[in-house]
């Protein structure tokens, strides 16, 4: 008889099977069930498969499933999946980004991406080593309407990890970099350049079919890897989980240049589906308030966020500039496709294009908790909510830029400490 319990059921039970110290146990009860497909689940659920692989087929499909509209190889950005002589999906493994498109468009859990949570359990409970948590931008009201920063800090902290940094507050510290990084490449009013701060997706699609757009984007880390890798130079012993709507940012954890950053990713979705599993509910946690990102950073979970703030700060740093900024966005792959090819085309519309692989930017991920137009409300809300607009008049970022060695802001485009840059 087959198992009726989703991947997520396995999940949610293994994960409190985990705190409750019978994971092994409860594994080998499950498994006694004799269901492939369960035992699948049981393997990707628990952080098991290739090390550097996200996506995986767990049961066979022949084209009957009842996905809607869009199909897994129709998503699939990168032609990583295909269908053999039977009609049975396929996935090529040296051309899957792990960008997770295909999941989430998979309606019967034949594709899906690993969970890397139940691995670092027995960590967190042990307590020995320090593991911090950083979240996305697009966190904000995601866990509840009254889930503030601090309540989710208290959350996270039950669960036993050390502390919480946003990742706003290195997004900040990127949005300096990209406004340096524009007035020192847009020249003439031909110039122009892509941002790489965000969206793994966006980073793909010009680095993997857009090749010839390369030497246009600017090439920097995303504020996940510069804030991972912010935490380990300030905590050497330190594990670092980042915390998003992104099953995407899997894969970009394991790029080969950066994963030095980030030792496990995990979603909202998994988030909450842990908080749920072991009875801790955010809005009901004490205030553990410590954080001072500007707006600039907090707006970056919506589309057009990034634009703005790099055009608010380099119109603050850089307000002589002659040549003015002037972004463009892509809302979702679809727009994204179609602004990357006129930019190869020619048809150059602005000198500063923003990328967004989601519609309405990270609050419209896969792995959400709320609607991508509430998110945005929250995300603009709380972005209003900062003390300054921009990171140039932020003592907080420039006092931790000096704690990472960088002593002027215009240090961050050597970046001599090379946590900033990556060569695509």
């Amino acid at each position: 008889m087959k198992s009726k319990l989703t991947y997520d059921d396995v999940f949610k039970r293994l994960v409190k099977s985990a705190y409750d110290g019978r994971l092994e146990e409860d594994i080998n009860e499950l498994k006694q069930q004799g269901d492939k497909t369960l035992n699948q689940y049981i393997k990707y659920a628990t952080g098991g498969g290739e090390p550097d692989q996200i996506v995986y087929k767990v049961k066979e499909c022949n084209g009957d499933c009842s996905c809607e509209g869009d199909n897994c190889e129709v998503s699939c950005l990168f032609g990583a999946i295909v269908r053999d002589v039977e009609g049975n999906v396929v996935i090529k493994e040296n051309s899957c980004s792990g960008c997770g498109q295909c999941v989430e468009v998979c309606s019967h859990d034949a594709l899906v991406d690993k969970k890397e949570f139940i691995p670092l359990v027995e960590i967190l409970k042990d307590r020995k080593v320090p593991v911090f948590a950083i979240v996305a931008p697009a966190f904000y009201k995601q866990f509840g309407p009254n889930v503030t920063a601090g309540r989710l800090r208290a959350a996270l902290k039950r669960l036993g990890f050390y502390g919480m940094v946003e990742v706003a507050l290195f997004a900040d510290i990127l949005t300096l970099r990209e406004a340096l990084e524009f007035d020192a490449h847009v020249r003439t009013e031909d110039d122009f350049v892509l941002t790489s701060c965000c969206c793994p997706i966006w980073v793909g699609m010009v680095k993997r079919v857009y090749k010839d757009l390369i030497p246009h984007i600017s090439p920097s880390v995303s504020p996940m890897v510069a804030c991972g890798r912010g935490v380990k130079k300030l905590h050497p012993e330190a594990k670092v989980v980042f915390i998003g709507p992104c099953i995407a940012k899997k894969a970009e954890a394991k790029e080969a240049d950066v994963k030095d950053a980030v030792d496990v990713v995990i979603t909202f979705k998994e988030l909450d589906q842990v908080f749920k599993a072991v009875g801790i509910n955010p809005e009901e946690m004490d205030e553990d308030i410590s954080e001072h990102s500007s707006t600039a950073g907090r707006i970056y979970a919506r589309t057009a966020g990034v634009s703005k703030a790099v055009t608010d700060t380099i119109n603050r740093i850089r307000p002589d500039k002659e040549i003015k900024i002037k972004t463009i966005q892509a809302d979702g792959v679809k727009e994204c496709r179609k602004m990357l090819q006129d930019a190869l085309a020619g048809k150059v519309e602005a000198n500063f294009y923003e990328g967004m692989g989601c519609a309405g930017g990270c609050v419209g991920g896969p792995h959400v908790l709320i609607d991508p137009g509430q998110g945005r409300e929250y995300v603009n809300e709380y972005g209003e909510e900062a003390a300054s607009l921009t990171p140039a008049d932020n003592k907080f970022v420039l006092a931790l830029l000096k704690r990472l060695g960088y002593e002027e802001i215009d240090d961050l485009l050597e970046d001599k400490q090379k946590m900033l840059t990556r060569n695509f």
